[in-house]
């Protein structure tokens, strides 16, 4: 019985570092890029995955821990990979490209 019991304490703490990992990145994503991927806006995310990680920490049912994770998966799944995409890959930042780079290409100093 002891090793199923620490089965469930690895099960437990691995809903819990996932439930912590897609809270910070969806900290890290822009408020606009969630407007743009038309996904909830981003206070919306941030307090279902910080419930999520509350009841990972805090209360010890499985039904709700299972409910933390399903918003877990939901955000890995569907939401980060469109943030990815509207916002180029990263969090917030540009890849690749100059520091002169306008808008609309690159600007030239009107030459």
């Amino acid at each position: 019985m002891q090793g199923f019991t620490s089965f469930l304490g690895l099960l437990y703490l691995a809903m819990l570092v996932l439930a912590v990992v897609a809270l910070v990145m969806a900290a890290l994503f822009r408020d606009d890029a969630y407007r743009a991927a038309d996904k909830h806006n981003k206070g919306f995310w941030l307090i279902i995955l910080g419930i999520a990680v509350a009841v990972n920490l805090l209360v010890p049912m499985l039904f709700l821990q299972l409910a933390g994770l399903v918003a877990t998966i939901v955000f890995f799944v569907d939401v980060r990979p469109a943030l990815k995409q509207v916002s180029g890959g990263g969090f917030g930042r540009r890849r690749g490209g100059s520091s002169s780079d306008g808008p609309y290409g690159p600007y030239n100093g009107g030459r």
